[in-house]
């Protein structure tokens, strides 16, 4: 159902509360420079610390700045089974085309658990579900053989990957062929994922290099590997300067310094340290982006 690259957007805050002003330039730059899918009220949009309402309007927001040019995979997860199932309606009924959820957090369930938490979510709320698989942040992963019994349910349709293992990408292929569709859910490793099979990336990179994201996802799409290496490897310093600190810290001072938001976090999140802006703005500058000498 989806493909290509597929930007987490960032959520732009203003005096605490959300610059929709920006977000409208965001989406924008996103639109003009070939993204495939926009995916607000992620962890890269600052989920953890927006309102239940903050987050439909969000999502409302872009769907309506979008006006269907794009599909919108609104994020939509919690450890609450029913909190989830009560926000996933909620961003269907904003106008959404799918929702990510990330796999339930502090709970530790088992893998029956988590199975059985997608499955009531795929019931109760009819509507194509991304499953999020980031045990680095949630502390429950997904094991490839319950992501398998997952891709039988109508309605989940595809898997982020964020373990952070190829081992895990290539066994999750091997058990689901063509039954789910599969994510990079790290920009360092979108290559070696859609040559196991993966069919994009849902992004962080994307926010301020789009047009480039495109191009490399595109490039393995059509097996130009070759083309795809070339340009990868120039965006992996700039990926590794956007994690020197915890996602979404680095990017957002990026965009900021882009022009495109005010660095502005929400607690317990705060801007990036001295010492890592500098090394990001020195990463920045070899790319000439925005107003960065």
């Amino acid at each position: 159902m989806f493909s290509g690259a597929m930007t987490a957007i960032i959520t732009p805050f203003r005096d605490g509360k959300i610059d929709y002003e920006g977000l409208d330039k965001i989406v924008d730059f996103q639109l003009s420079n070939g993204i495939t899918a926009l995916v607000p009220c992620g962890s890269t949009g600052e989920s953890a610390t927006l309102s239940h309402d903050e987050h439909v309007e969000v999502i409302r927001f872009v769907v309506k700045a979008v006006n269907g040019r794009v599909p919108i995979i609104a994020g939509s997860g919690s450890n609450s089974t029913a909190e989830a199932i009560s926000l996933t309606r909620r961003a269907k009924e904003a106008g959404a085309d799918a929702a990510l959820l990330i796999s339930p957090y502090y709970n530790k369930p088992t893998q029956e658990g988590i199975f059985q938490h997608y499955k009531a979510i795929a019931e109760q709320t009819q509507f194509p579900l991304i499953v999020y698989n980031i045990p680095g942040r949630t502390g429950s992963k997904i094991e490839a053989t319950t992501i398998a019994r997952l891709a039988e349910i109508e309605h989940i349709v595809g898997l982020k990957e964020a373990t952070g293992s190829l081992d895990e990408v290539q066994e999750v292929a091997r058990r689901c062929g063509d039954r789910l569709e599969i994510y990079s859910g790290d920009d360092s490793l979108t290559l070696p994922v859609m040559a196991a099979g993966g069919r994009g990336v849902i992004s962080v990179v994307s926010n301020i290099l789009p047009k480039q994201s495109s191009e490399v996802t595109a490039a393995c799409a059509r097996g130009d590997f070759a083309a795809a290496r070339a340009l990868h490897f120039r965006m992996l310093p700039l990926i590794r300067a956007l994690f020197l600190e915890t996602n979404p810290i680095p990017i957002k001072a990026a965009l900021a310094m882009m022009g495109y938001c005010r660095d502005e976090l929400r607690l317990p999140l705060l801007s990036m340290t001295a010492a890592g802006r500098e090394q990001l703005r020195a990463v920045m500058r070899e790319w000439k982006l925005g107003s960065i000498v």
